[in-house]
């Protein structure tokens, strides 16, 4: 759809018991989906018994079966003591054996009461004289971050800068942001929008187009996981990556701590300005684009917790609170001269209950919150003397971020051990969301693009007027999500099933944006003055000729505020079946059903068909010790459509364009001398046919619509090297196999139906941006004179489009030394490359968030020279991060990451003749008349990120105090990120095309204290 935007061994030992039990048991041991347990498996002798009691109090006992094998599935995550038991009495035990989230510990008992130890498969410690880990027992890309790595490795406070540690993962494009104004990654390829995000096992994604979710207070995170690819049938709706926090609960002992950061704008590299790059009309080569230096940020950050028992070995309770405080100023870029004075608050609430029923029944209740409070005052801007002018008004923008926003999660989840082989979890919770700006007061028309304004009519500076924003979004918006689960997991032999549901109903109540002031906005432009603006005569997007000097105005009105829900169901089994004591095969199998409601409660969107998605994965223990795994894995991951497609695709979406030449220009901006420029309808202009009707449900998509999904394929192994290390390689093959956009080309459908032998005047009018599978023949209904439907059966080939294409791969190779009590440390590469004709639902170079919306897929010429390399691609990517305890009270800790740039791209207008034929201005793949694919301007420069922390823990405070230092980017890298891309025409070029949009932000510091008692 055409963008909105306006310019502007104690592990494994060697021994023949240990090599037959790596495996043979190993393997066989399932965590329930959206995992927030472990299992503690092994073997002893059959007839014995085998307890495990946590500081948490559960406690469980099991009998070793015949074969001498033993499983306690579904553990929750903490660190517990293994006994075994003989007639009752205890023989043998082992002490704090630790539990990764999603991976299994092997603690074994010889015969004999004197035998050896346990191994904690991705444990944080190991002994002088154990093998690394080497986890046998799964088959996915999962990286774990503990709350011991989190407190000592120098990150931001975000789940996000967690999830960058993985590989594959790569910072999203700096125009998106998620709930509370979170940068956001793409994993393996995705895009933004593409990842699923948890908290205790209840899905926190933003319910309302993807963009991240919400997560908890740092201090309060007790595992992260990161899942980049691999995951079972459990896990769906994402064909990114998985982001499963796992909170801290309380114990038997009483903890409590707080924490202060604070990062001084003072401790702070001043960050350097932005340029123009090309010489223009209104700006020469050099100018400054955006005056940065005037630009300063402090962030206070206090955070504290408590946790213990209510009720000793039954009732538990765990709390945190964190709130991060910005003062900051801001200049934005000429487009907009405006000086900000920035205020933001981000509260986040955490708190868990944890009730062992029985030792066979618990109940843990979830709650957590993510606020922001933004306001920021704006001030004139004047480029000229670099100075800040007059009071405007408030930011009402809602860009970077809403004014207020957020939301509140509960969950309850019940798990019963109903026998030793068979346990039910089910889960139930309810997020609530608010989003709200404040509206701007002024009765003005927000005047936008004033630099394209005729300067013998402004006296050559751009006037504009109190009115900061040309939209709006709607004060009152509110959105809810409930999720239900039911999980059941049977062990039996060498097997052990699971199944459940997975069921989400979103509300998103008077979502959307409209255009402020007066309902309108001005919208200067400039362009050929002996051509057509938009189109060609007889068009029906013909917009006539520019007035002298090829300058223009443009009256811009949009509205796209409803009510729409979706409701989401899958059901899934998996099979994990250990073959022998080396092969471990997981076979899962996943049905998904989606449906979307219109702001009259109608489905525009049903796609219940089943939607088969299967899991095949193995792991081949090649030595039998644990020592040498090989992996490998296939799948089919299925992305359901967030709430806010039926804005624009299926609701009363109004997005016009009127069109006139002017002779003056008011002391607010405002054209004078109006004339109407000549338009195919006589009046105002819809690309995509959006003039304010409610969406017929029938015609919003095409009928034989397809869920977007893609296939991945994986190969790998793990392997130790010595006694200390741990290294491997890791293939990832992904294919986007089918995606939804929207396409506006209704001549083409017209003309179809035509062809078919439709009488032309019993066509009715054709709304346009269907919702459609791009590359793949369709069938649309549209209406016709008589009150019924024709159906138009349009190949690919009809639109002139190309296939779809988005391919990724990727190359990891790593070498890890685990924890010793002394330090750790991991090194990744990785090298990738993703490319093709589509990013996926959204697109990072022009700034475009309408979800399955996009300029991509509308008309034919727009996907012209469409295919190459796409905006999240970094073909190289080298990370190291942590840390070394230098004696008992002092830690360094560092994290690197180097990779390449992103690949550049021109947009121009259309063809050798640079025209606009659809009225997409500068969206088409020409740059200056010449063909232009993406990636094919090069790419920024390499981005070299070194940060580094220094920790302080005296022991005359009894190790409990902390006195800490991390400072970021010490190397003062400042390289630009992303550029802007439309490059205008070679008689009128756009003067921001090349300059810098995004830049890596300089040196800064963060001084903490922390107490933990």
């Amino acid at each position: 759809m055409s963008s909105r935007i306006i310019r502007q061994g104690s592990l494994l030992r060697h021994t023949a018991l240990a090599v037959a039990l790596a495996v043979g048991l190993g393997g066989t041991g399932v965590v329930l989906a959206q995992s927030t347990s472990g299992n503690i498996f092994g073997t002893a002798q059959p007839g014995d018994t085998v307890q495990i009691t946590g500081n948490t109090g559960f406690n469980r006992e099991i009998p070793v079966d015949a074969s001498g094998r033993y499983q306690i599935s579904n553990v929750p995550v903490g660190t517990y003591n293994v006994d075994l038991k003989r007639n009752g009495a205890v023989v043998d035990s082992r002490k704090n054996v630790s539990l990764t989230v999603g991976k299994g510990s092997d603690v074994s008992f010889a015969a004999a009461a004197t035998a050896a130890s346990a191994q904690s498969l991705d444990s944080v410690t190991v002994t002088a004289n154990s093998l690394p880990p080497v986890d046998v027992s799964t088959v996915d890309s999962r990286t774990v971050i503990t709350s011991e790595q989190l407190a000592k490795l120098p990150l931001a406070r975000t789940a996000e800068s967690i999830a960058l540690l993985a590989p594959g993962a790569v910072g999203g494009s700096g125009y998106f942001k998620g709930p509370t104004g979170n940068s956001l990654v793409s994993i393996a390829g995705g895009s933004v929008t593409e990842n699923a995000y948890y908290i205790n096992g209840f899905n926190t994604t933003d319910p309302l187009s993807g963009f991240g979710g919400i997560t908890l207070p740092y201090g309060a995170i007790d595992q992260q996981e990161i899942l980049a690819g691999g995951y079972g049938a459990a896990y769906g709706r994402s064909a990114g990556g998985v982001i499963s926090q796992v909170g801290k609960r309380g114990t038997n002992e009483w903890h409590f701590g707080a924490q202060i950061l604070w990062e001084p704008n003072g401790a702070a590299s001043a960050p350097g300005n932005d340029h123009y790059v090309i010489d223009s009309a209104n700006h020469s080569a050099g100018d400054i684009y955006k005056y940065n230096q005037r630009n300063k940020q402090t962030v206070t950050t206090e955070s504290a917790y408590v946790g213990g028992p209510l009720i000793k070995d039954k009732l538990y309770i765990f709390l945190a609170a964190e709130q991060e405080r910005t003062e900051a100023t801001n200049v934005k870029t000429q487009d907009t001269p405006t000086y900000q004075d920035q205020h933001t608050r981000n509260p986040k609430y955490y708190g868990k209950l944890d009730w062992n029923i029985t030792d066979s029944n618990i109940l843990e209740v979830t709650g957590a919150s993510n606020k922001q409070n933004y306001n920021a005052s704006q001030y004139a801007f004047d480029y000229n003397t670099l100075q800040r002018g007059a009071y405007i008004g408030q930011d009402t923008s809602g860009s970077p971020t809403l004014n207020k926003t957020g939301a509140d999660l509960y969950s309850a989840k019940f798990t019963s051990y109903i026998t030793d082989d068979l346990t039910l979890t089910a889960l139930y919770g309810k997020m609530k969301g608010t989003y709200s700006t404040d509206v701007s007061s002024s009765v003005n028309p927000h005047i936008t693009s004033p630099s394209f304004q005729n300067p013998d009519l402004n006296g050559g500076n751009p006037i504009t007027n109190d009115n900061p924003a040309a939209t709006s979004f709607a004060a009152n918006h509110k959105s809810t999500n409930t999720n239900l689960r039911i999980d059941l997991s049977y062990h039996i032999g060498d097997h052990t099933i699971t199944g459940g549901i997975d069921n989400q109903n979103i509300r998103d109540k008077d979502d959307g944006q409209f255009t402020t002031g007066p309902g309108y906005a001005w919208v200067y432009g400039q362009t050929d003055e002996g051509a057509p603006i938009v189109g060609e005569p007889g068009a029906s997007n013909y917009v006539g000729n520019p007035g002298p000097g090829g300058y223009f105005v443009d009256k811009y009105k949009f509205n796209t505020t409803a009510s729409v829900r979706t409701t989401q169901r899958a059901q899934y089994i998996e099979d994990s079946w250990q073959v022998n004591d080396r092969w471990l095969v997981k076979i899962g199998l996943r049905n998904d059903q989606f449906t979307n409601y219109d702001t009259s409660g109608s489905a525009y969107l049903r796609l219940r068909s089943p939607q088969w998605a299967p899991r095949l994965g193995a792991t081949w223990d090649v030595n039998g010790d644990s020592s040498l795994k090989i992996y490998a894995n296939a799948g089919r991951y299925y992305l359901a459509m967030p709430a806010s497609v039926a804005l624009r695709s299926a609701g009363q979406s109004l997005y016009t364009r009127e069109y006139f030449t002017y002779t003056g220009i008011d002391s607010l901006g405002q054209p004078t001398g109006l004339t109407p420029i000549q338009t195919a309808t006589g009046g105002p202009i819809s690309a995509n046919g959006e003039y304010g009707l409610q969406r017929d449900p029938n015609t919003a998509a095409s009928r034989n619509l397809k869920s977007e999904y893609q296939d991945e394929f994986i190969l790998g192994f793990d392997k130790t090297l010595g006694d200390k290390w741990v290294y491997g390689a890791k293939a990832t093959l992904r294919k986007l196999r089918n995606a939804i956009d929207d396409v506006g080309d209704s001549d083409i459908i017209r003309q179809t139906l035509i062809n078919q032998g439709v009488d032309p005047t019993t066509i009715g009018t054709i709304q346009g941006s269907y919702l459609f599978n791009p590359g793949r023949a369709s069938q649309f209904l549209v209406p016709n004179t008589q009150g019924g439907y024709y159906q138009a059966n349009v190949t690919n080939g009809d639109f002139g489009f190309p296939k779809l294409q988005r391919n990724y791969y990727g190359l990891e190779m790593y070498l890890e030394h685990p924890f010793d009590g002394k330090w750790y440390g991991k090194l990744d590469y990785v090298y990738s490359k993703s490319y093709g004709n589509s990013e996926g639902q959204v697109r990072s170079d022009i700034n475009q968030k309408d979800v399955s919306a996009t300029v991509d897929w509308d008309f034919p010429q727009l996907m012209e020279y469409s295919g190459g390399e796409l905006s999240n691609s970094r073909r190289h990517v080298f990370k190291a991060y942590g840390s070394y305890q230098l004696t008992d009270e002092f830690m360094l800790s560092g994290n690197l990451s180097v990779s390449s740039g992103a690949p550049k791209s021109c947009l121009g207008q259309y063809g050798a003749d640079q025209s606009d034929p659809v009225g997409y201005g500068d969206f088409y793949h020409y740059c200056y008349g010449q063909p232009s694919s993406p990636g094919s301007m090069g790419h920024t420069p390499w981005l070299y990120l070194f940060d580094l922390s220094a920790e302080y823990r005296p022991m005359w405070a009894d190790k409990k105090l902390a006195f800490n230092i991390t400072v970021f980017n010490v190397f003062n890298s400042r390289e630009t990120m992303q550029i802007y891309p439309q490059a205008g025409t070679t008689a009128g070029p756009e003067s921001n095309y090349k300059a810098t949009v995004f830049q890596s932000t300089p040196r800064y510091a963060r001084f903490g204290i922390t107490y933990d008692f």
